[in-house]
């Protein structure tokens, strides 16, 4: 499977719990085809307490959504749009189909 969406894109969800949530791509796990985005997809996980967190508790962190849910947003419009490839002056770049620009 060709990934269109890279660490440090600007991303909507467009299906699920959190759909219409934007956000920047942390992490990409090529292997699981998911992506964890900054601020959406909050789960709380319980931690033990340990050296660097004595106290332990709940914690609030992002969660991997799959990359099918995920639209990358166009950064001269703001909409989202899909992603092609081509090669333009002798290298492979992505470029937004509905604005034509290099990504």
């Amino acid at each position: 499977m060709k990934l269109r969406i890279k660490t440090g894109d600007t991303v909507r969800i467009v299906a699920g719990d959190h759909k219409g949530t934007e956000g920047k791509v942390i992490l990409v796990d090529r292997e699981k085809n998911k992506a964890i985005v900054e601020g959406t997809n909050m789960v709380s996980k319980h931690e033990k307490p340990s050296a660097q967190n004595p106290q332990g508790g709940i914690v609030k962190k992002e969660a991997p959504i799959h990359l099918s849910n995920l639209s990358l947003i166009d950064s001269k419009s703001g909409e989202t749009t899909r992603v092609g490839y081509e090669v333009r002056d002798g290298k492979k770049v992505r470029f937004s189909k509905k604005s034509n620009e290099v990504i």
